[in-house]
């Protein structure tokens, strides 16, 4: 089975229309026969993604280091659920699952991940497909400031461009499962 790392917040946001997106993307995802890889808590984005899944009859994978383990709970009833050392074995845990990443709103542990993920890309540790689902336009300030980067000189132009983006689940999760890379 294919599968797909979602990064998104444990928290749910200002916004009603982010987690109505954490649901459409897990109806998406559940739909199309893809799995979730996700940082395994049952709170905001992420509860509403996983608990989404499941309902649909996915796959849900939770990857969740020990301390947040012992404070959190596991998002209900997984697939599977792996708890692991550190934050680090996680995000190692998480990208050797998935063959593709979507970050949705979330705090900086959400950016912190989106980003390795991309700077892994940059340095050809992977080749993996990623974007952005850009509900309510979450990440335009986020595009600006990688411009800006582009614009500096510090990041090609051609890396910035491997970024899918789009404020549909669905529309974003078929750019990312026709990319080239895909495998």
């Amino acid at each position: 089975m294919k599968r797909i790392c979602v990064y998104c917040g444990s928290k749910s946001g200002n916004r009603p229309e982010y987690l109505k997106a954490a649901e459409e993307l897990g109806k998406t995802l559940a739909l199309n026969g893809l799995g979730l890889v996700y940082g395994g808590g049952n709170s905001g984005m992420m509860g509403k993604l996983s608990s989404t899944v499941m309902a649909n009859g996915g796959e849900v994978i939770g990857v969740i280091p020990r301390a947040l383990h012992e404070r959190e709970i596991s998002g209900p009833e997984l697939s599977e659920i792996h708890v692991v050392g550190n934050i680090h074995e996680r995000k190692a845990w998480m990208m050797e699952l998935a063959d593709g990443f979507i970050a949705m709103p979330g705090g900086l542990g959400t950016f912190e991940e989106f980003f390795e993920v991309l700077n892994w890309s940059k340095l050809r540790l992977h080749d993996k497909p990623y974007g952005l689902l850009d509900s309510c336009h979450y990440f335009s300030k986020l595009m600006e400031l990688l411009d800006h980067i582009e614009h500096e000189g510090f990041l090609s132009p051609n890396h910035t461009a491997t970024i899918h983006i789009d404020e549909t689940p669905h529309e974003l999760v078929q750019k990312i499962t026709k990319h080239p890379t895909w495998k």
